[in-house]
């Protein structure tokens, strides 16, 4: 198992971005293309954007990013994009993916991560407490998480 930072490895930026839109199908495609290509030499330490790869294979990603197009904008960094394939489920893969999203908000001197979510009760395993609803742009809403780190 390997998790590959898109920033300390650009040769994977146009693999990162066709997963990435491949999975989350919801989400307009360039949003994807335009982060993950201005990522590799941004000025700050975010967004980070991370695949998970096995075997030669990529199984999951995840990003890092500063708000994940929530109304809590004074809520930051976020853990988005969180996937591994289907097949490759239920094997905890997700907390290879947690743990270097927390790990990396650390060392950028981050006291806490967030995400939001329509899920309940998976993030709790991970350490994550719910904290409150955010509202999306398109009018929905979603449940807020944190982890102190």
């Amino acid at each position: 198992m390997r998790i590959i930072s898109i920033r300390e490895n650009p040769e994977y930026k146009d693999i990162a971005i066709r997963y990435f839109q491949e999975h989350w199908k919801s989400v307009w495609p360039v949003i994807y293309e335009d982060s993950i290509n201005h990522s590799i030499h941004a000025r700050n330490n975010l967004p980070q954007w991370y695949l998970l790869e096995k075997e030669d294979e990529i199984i999951g990603c995840a990003g890092l990013i500063t708000n994940d197009f929530i109304s809590r904008g004074d809520l930051y960094p976020w853990i988005c994009g969180l996937f591994i394939a289907e097949n490759h489920r239920g094997h905890e893969y997700s907390t290879l993916l947690i743990d270097r999203a927390k790990k990396d908000s650390k060392k950028f001197r981050y006291q806490y991560l967030y995400l939001c979510t329509e899920h309940v009760g998976f993030y709790e395993k991970y350490g994550f407490q719910y904290v409150g609803q955010g509202y999306h742009p398109w009018e929905e809403a979603s449940r807020i998480y944190e982890i102190e780190l």
